[in-house]
């Protein structure tokens, strides 16, 4: 597959354990993948160039991610959008979904369960 064809995913999480769990997997799985831990610094990234899958902590310092993915969306609608949270309520769910993210994953999670999410992402964006 050539490089344009690559699912590219940002990660923005301010616990730099999450991307380094995760960049290597989802990379082995052919998968283009940036990782910010500062939300601003993400943010410039988004206008720069579009993702295809976006994914997200909510609380971080500065720009939280309800905020951030909001932005996201309004410059590339395309974006899928994947919340990861360790405070997961169904309050941040709902209006996670409402503003129209792809799915809600609780931390911790496993690299099965995140890359499943992805797989069904990556789905819906090729059928768009």
């Amino acid at each position: 597959m050539s490089d344009q064809h690559k699912t590219s995913i940002l990660i923005l999480d301010d616990e730099p354990i999450v991307s380094k769990r995760l960049k290597p997997s989802l990379e082995k799985q052919g998968y283009e993948v940036e990782t910010f831990t500062v939300s601003s610094e993400a943010l410039k990234r988004t206008k720069e160039r579009s993702f295809d899958i976006v994914i997200t902590d909510l609380k971080m310092e500065g720009l939280n991610g309800m905020d951030f993915f909001t932005e996201v969306k309004a410059t590339s609608p395309r974006t899928e959008v994947i919340v990861i949270t360790g405070f997961a309520t169904m309050e941040t769910a709902k209006e996670s979904f409402q503003k129209g993210v792809f799915d809600f994953l609780a931390k911790p999670f496993k690299i099965s369960e995140i890359t499943a999410v992805i797989n069904k992402a990556e789905l819906k964006i090729k059928q768009s």
